[in-house]
């Protein structure tokens, strides 16, 4: 198969290999974590791991609806354990099976065991999972694909377009990896994207939450869709609705936003002051895991080409391994702080800054902080040569999502 290699993900697997650790894989509907078991079981047949070794088992496939009971899985797994040799047991959406945290739990403790599961939101590794496995699970919360992978999947394709124009066709399409061979074809995307939707919709976000007025859910996620990189509260979300015919109170855009966070759907990055150096506990920004979804539930699909770039960089600063904030300031603020371990960065993000008044804004937020840590701003400017000013680094932002 024709795979694109998602370097950061499988270092993470190898890395981890034979550790007594439960590998916890996470991240939204097709976005390549089947994908990346299978590369990583073709890395352990090609260093001397058997196939008798492996058990796979997707509990997405019809042929394992049987093994959604607890028990019935864990007689599956425990009669085909080899006694004296490593077993790599992979298990797909394990969130399909109703009480899987026994089966996960009781696997761990066998020594030959060496175990990786995956799922397709984030609650099901938290509350009992999480407080019981405290400690001995590992996660790697995986995004569609980023710019540089895209430009890796088309190259794979046979397609040579210019970085520039790749970029337009990924803040247009999709950056799920199957949406990228159905690329050109505007109205096959749509139909894939809009089945996604529907799964994320109604098995993890309605289901979960029980919630009963779905038209009122999708309006909220028009909403907050049609406003990434815009600051927003709950109550700022429910007065608008409100306020535009379609009642519904904060507390209940509160469960909705939840659960749409809870499906991967959507993140939220929240407020930093820099100057006091603390969290700031309202109002905060949300950005969604791949833009095409927006694009299929926005009409008007507008460019915003400057929150589109934001998105973008949002997601890629996680993938960098970040934790990431909104800085916030007395007069001003910086679009994102990106905080690994005990290192800033502080990034500025805008289309263009060719007019003077327009760099003049960019850089002023970015002026007014004192310390040391790096200060970038990243436009989609032609620039021959990284500016610097005073210390800010005024870089492409095509050449840095390729860096």
């Amino acid at each position: 198969m024709n795979y694109i290699y998602r370097k950061e993900y499988m270092d993470f697997l190898i890395r981890n290999k034979d550790r007594q650790i439960i590998k916890v894989v996470s991240g939204i509907r097709r976005c390549g974590k089947s994908t990346i078991f299978e590369m990583y079981r073709e890395y352990l047949l090609n260093n001397g791991v058997s196939p008798e070794q492996m058990i796979n088992i997707n509990f997405e496939e019809l042929a394992y609806e049987a093994l959604k009971d607890y028990r019935t899985l864990y007689d599956y797994l425990s009669s085909r354990l080899l006694a004296n040799r490593k077993n790599y047991i992979f298990l797909d959406e394990i969130q399909h099976v109703d009480q899987f945290e026994r089966v996960v739990d009781n696997l761990f403790i066998k020594c030959n065991v060496d175990l990786y599961i995956t799922g397709s939101n984030a609650w099901f590794m938290s509350g009992e999972l999480a407080t019981l496995l405290t400690g001995r699970y590992i996660e790697l919360q995986m995004l569609p694909l980023s710019f540089k992978e895209y430009c890796q999947g088309m190259e794979n394709l046979g397609i040579d377009e210019p970085p520039k124009k790749l970029f337009e066709q990924y803040l247009t399409e999709s950056s799920l990896p199957y949406a990228m061979q159905l690329q050109g074809n505007d109205k096959d995307i749509v139909e894939y994207l809009r089945g996604i939707y529907s799964s994320v919709l109604l098995k993890d976000v309605v289901a979960r939450q029980r919630i009963t007025d779905v038209m009122m859910l999708e309006d909220v996620i028009r909403f907050v869709f049609d406003n990434i990189g815009s600051l927003l509260s709950s109550s700022k979300v429910a007065n608008t609705l409100t306020s535009s015919g379609r009642k519904i109170d904060s507390r209940t855009v509160e469960k909705y936003l939840q659960g749409l966070m809870d499906s991967l759907l959507i993140y939220q990055a929240k407020r930093y002051d820099i100057k006091g150096k603390q969290y700031l506990a309202n109002l905060e920004k949300y950005y969604v895991a791949d833009l095409g979804f927006r694009r299929l539930l926005l009409s008007k699909q507008g460019r915003d080409l400057g929150h589109l770039i934001e998105n973008v960089v949002y997601l890629e600063l996680l993938r960098r391994g970040n934790r990431v904030y909104v800085g916030q300031m007395t007069g001003g603020e910086v679009d994102f702080v990106a905080q690994n371990g005990s290192e800033l960065a502080y990034y500025q993000v805008a289309a263009t800054v060719m007019e003077d008044s327009t760099l003049k804004r960019e850089l002023a937020s970015l002026q007014k902080i004192n310390d040391n840590y790096p200060k970038i701003l990243l436009t989609l400017d032609d620039i021959i040569v990284n500016r610097d000013y005073e210390g800010i680094k005024h870089i492409n932002l095509i050449q840095w999502l390729l860096s």
